[in-house]
């Protein structure tokens, strides 16, 4: 399979010491119609871990090595924006509970049943787009924040402070003339069709705005 149902560049990664329940997750996701590919340790994960893949972490809490726990936090660092799944055993949940107070989506407790898993997993595949959306979303946006001039990022903070013209005028020493033709070419640049949606922009551009 080339990638998650309807979403191609998705992928599921199983990252678990044992091989019969690495084995039955691949093939329980396989035939759902995931792609997926699976790992014996963190450290086999490691190797071909980059932040461009794309999809979800499915994590054993506790594996010879380092654990799951240990990879969860190491992704942590290096701001992987993967959603992670844990599978647990029944003496390991107070771990993956605290786990989730970290940031991981939820965990799931050994023996579970396939639905509950594939629940999980469209879960996190949901989560993942959304997120990737959003970071997309903040690079245009700033990017387009680099192309406005001086002044018109003033007349721009001063709008989203919620200043009319006139205020905008008195504070920059100019005329409302000369802001109103600011503030058209800030709308241009920016793509926005009405303050509304220029306000949605800043926002969304700003540091942490998709965490």
């Amino acid at each position: 399979m080339s990638g998650s149902p309807g979403v191609p560049d998705q992928k599921i990664y199983i990252v678990d010491d044992d091989e019969a329940l690495r084995d039955s997750l691949v093939w329980l996701l396989e035939s759902n119609g995931y792609a997926v590919a699976s790992y014996e340790s963190a450290a086999s994960f490691l190797e071909i871990y980059d932040a461009s893949l794309t999809g979800c972490l499915v994590l054993d809490v506790r594996m010879p090595g380092m654990s799951g726990l240990e990879l969860f936090e190491e992704l942590k660092r290096r701001r992987s924006p993967l959603p992670v799944i844990f599978i647990t055993g029944h003496g390991d949940v107070p771990m993956a509970v605290s786990a989730v107070k970290k940031g991981a989506v939820d965990f799931i407790e050994k023996p579970f049943g396939d639905r509950d898993m594939l629940a999980l997993i469209e879960q996190c595949l949901a989560a993942e787009r959304e997120n990737r959306i959003k970071r997309r979303l903040e690079t245009e946006v700033a990017r387009r924040l680099a192309h406005l001039t001086h002044r018109e990022r003033e007349v721009l903070d001063l709008i989203i402070g919620g200043k009319l013209n006139k205020q905008i005028a008195d504070v920059l020493g100019i005329s409302i003339k000369t802001v109103e033709v600011h503030r058209a070419r800030v709308m241009e640049k920016m793509g926005a069709n009405s303050l509304a949606e220029l306000v949605q922009q800043v926002i969304a551009a700003e540091p942490g705005a998709s965490h």
